[in-house]
């Protein structure tokens, strides 16, 4: 029986075919897009909705070259066009502005020329627009100004001239959004534009008069030496890129910033470190009525996270960050958490602001009102419902993105350390975020570059980074394994709870144990209800197993998940990981121990030195 077609369907295919006949395509990345077939749902590097509407397109990094067309203007229900890092040149289409679903606009890293169109400035859902490292020219079109939702513009690396519009949203963005472009002009870039007045010149800084301490750090010697090093410090932030940042505050507000003081509420300070705010402690201690337990959202390693709402009605949360600060620590402190806000992804946790004082250590971040996939998995009241099977899918996948790009599109690399369940957050659409990257490092600044300090869960950490300290990709890889089968079982990566049934205590053995005996129906989470789709559980087991083998050599890279997880390549891996399984198991004249037949054993090859603990 044949199933009928939709005109959007139809519109959708043909306008992907016209893609991929403009498109170079060296590696072959676009092989499963049979122009015979209208219906493109069944392509790599095609997400579609229940309506079977393309609703994504991720050919970043593909060693795609040609040019764009402008059929992608039919493709009204696309969210997400990911073409970021390849050789693609010509101009940008102006059909683009037609796809009014439009969420993400990723094209940085490409060769691409002409102007930005205008039109894009009809994206109304727009939040992340990366044009940079391009060859565009010409002016910034007023019309992106008119984009309200906009959360990240970087236009940087290209070839624009002209003045930078500086009202609507473009009030949100710092200098850093437009580097390497010299011919651009006016207030936000700091440079005057031909017929413009001259801009007044800043106000001499000088460092406040010393202070009589008071109130709660009246002993605090920190309190006092803040000021004599305020002057010194703001030269050494300058290095770090704070400076244009500050100078653009004063441009809005027309007064000096103070470095390193908590600012009081009162004074509404409006202090952006590039994309990021400085808020003062006094409007953190408001937003969570003065850190009520009320408020608190989850504990971790970390510190608590309090739930937040600031003066303008956002919600927000705050981490309140639990550690021991040493003097001298504070700009370290600074550049540590500047790295974190500069890693903008879509399945990342975006890191809005911080609070530095000589006691406190908060970071800000949007509220996720999904909670966590752990709390929706283990911890849901009765009138929420059960996380889907095509819903934790989603979640595998965007969470496989976030961490590939940490690991890939970050310099220096971000290794999260602790992957797991509880730090991968749900948007309002249950979009995967993964949260808390990057602190495991920040809260090592203090530290020497090489740290043996394990962080991580028990049950998520990797064997190699238990027994040596030492942490790389690979670790988070064996972590993200480990939330996979969390997302198929429903149950948590160590449970004693387990025990009572003579049961393994480790999720990962526990899996095991029941693959032998090939009961894997009995691996699936019971919420699900028999809603899944028997080859998808097993697809998704074997990522799993392949991401915790117990030699990291042996792990895949995330990039290779994201691949795996979309329909690429998982087969082939997975035949070849088994070849050489068997071929090892001969070599040591063992039997092939194969626990179903679809499943070997991914940790025949663990050593017992891996498992052997620190030293």
């Amino acid at each position: 029986m044949c199933v009928a077609l939709s005109g959007q369907e139809v519109l959708d295919g043909d306008a992907l075919n016209a893609l991929r006949q403009n498109l170079i395509d060296s590696s072959n990345v676009l092989q499963s897009w049979d122009p015979t077939l209208v219906n493109p749902c069944t392509w790599f590097h095609v997400t579609c909705n229940n309506e079977n509407s393309v609703i994504r397109v991720d050919l970043g990094n593909a060693g795609l070259s040609g040019s764009l067309v402008p059929q992608l203007g039919v493709l009204t229900k696309l969210q997400y066009l990911e073409l970021y890092s390849n050789n693609i040149s010509g101009t940008v289409p102006k059909e683009l502005g037609n796809i009014t679903a439009l969420v993400s606009l990723d094209l940085y890293q490409n060769n691409f020329t002409g102007t930005i169109p205008d039109s894009l400035g009809q994206l109304s859902n727009l939040r992340f627009l990366r044009l940079n490292n391009n060859s565009l020219t010409g002016p910034i079109p007023v019309s992106l100004t008119t984009i309200t939702g906009l959360q990240v513009l970087d236009l940087s690396y290209n070839k624009l001239s002209g003045d930078v519009p500086t009202n609507g949203s473009f009030s949100l963005f710092t200098p850093i959004s437009f580097l390497g472009n010299s011919d651009l002009c006016g207030a936000v870039v700091g440079k005057q534009c031909p017929g413009q007045p001259p801009f007044p010149p800043p106000p001499p800084f000088t460092p406040p008069p010393p202070q009589t301490p008071s109130g709660p750090y009246a002993n605090n010697k920190q309190t006092i030496s803040t000021g004599a090093i305020a002057g010194g410090v703001a030269a050494g932030a300058a290095l770090l890129f704070a400076a244009p940042a500050i100078g653009f505050a004063w441009w809005r507000r027309r007064r000096p910033i103070e470095a390193f003081f908590d600012v009081p509420a009162e004074e509404d300070p409006e202090v952006h470190l590039g994309q990021l705010k400085r808020f003062s402690l006094r409007e953190l201690q408001v937003a969570s009525d003065n850190f009520n337990n009320r408020n608190i959202l989850g504990r971790g390693g970390f510190g608590k996270v309090y739930k937040g709402r600031l003066a303008d009605g956002t919600l927000v949360a705050i981490k309140r960050l639990k550690e021991e600060r040493s003097p001298g620590g504070e700009l370290q402190f600074q550049t540590e958490v500047e790295m974190i806000s500069m890693a903008v992804h879509r399945n990342l946790l975006r890191l809005r602001g911080f609070c530095m004082t000589p006691t406190e250590r908060l970071l800000v971040y949007p509220y996720m009102p999904n909670g966590s996939v752990a709390s929706r998995l283990r911890e849901r009241v009765d009138e929420e419902p059960a996380l889907s099977w095509r819903t934790r899918k989603q979640i595998a996948l965007g969470a496989a993105r976030g961490l590939s790009y940490l690991h890939d599109h970050c310099d220096p690399k971000i290794i999260h350390r602790d992957v797991k369940a509880a730090n991968i957050l749900l948007d309002e659409e249950f979009e995967a975020v993964v949260g808390d990257f990057g602190l495991a490092k920040l809260m090592d600044y203090k530290d020497t570059h090489v740290t043996t300090a394990v962080r991580g869960t028990i049950g998520h950490i990797a064997p190699e980074y238990l027994s040596t300290g030492k942490s790389s990709e690979k670790t988070d890889v064996f972590g993200f394994g480990i939330m996979l089968l969390e997302l198929i079982t429903g149950q948590r990566a160590f449970d004693l709870a387990r025990l009572a049934n003579d049961d393994d205590v480790m999720l990962l053995d526990w899996v095991k144990g029941l693959l032998r005996e090939r009961k894997v129906d009995l691996l699936v989470d019971p919420d699900l209800k028999q809603n899944y789709d028997q080859k998808e559980v097993e697809e998704l087991i074997q990522v799993a197993l392949l991401c915790t083998q117990g030699s990291p050599l042996d792990r895949p890279k995330m990039g290779d998940v994201v691949r795996m997880l979309e329909g690429d390549g998982l087969a082939e891996r997975w035949e070849e990981w088994q070849k050489v399984e068997v071929v090892r198991n001969q070599d040591l004249d063992l039997p092939p121990h194969r626990t179903s037949e679809w499943i070997v054993d991914s940790t025949d090859n663990l050593h017992a030195v891996e498992l052997s603990g620190p030293r």
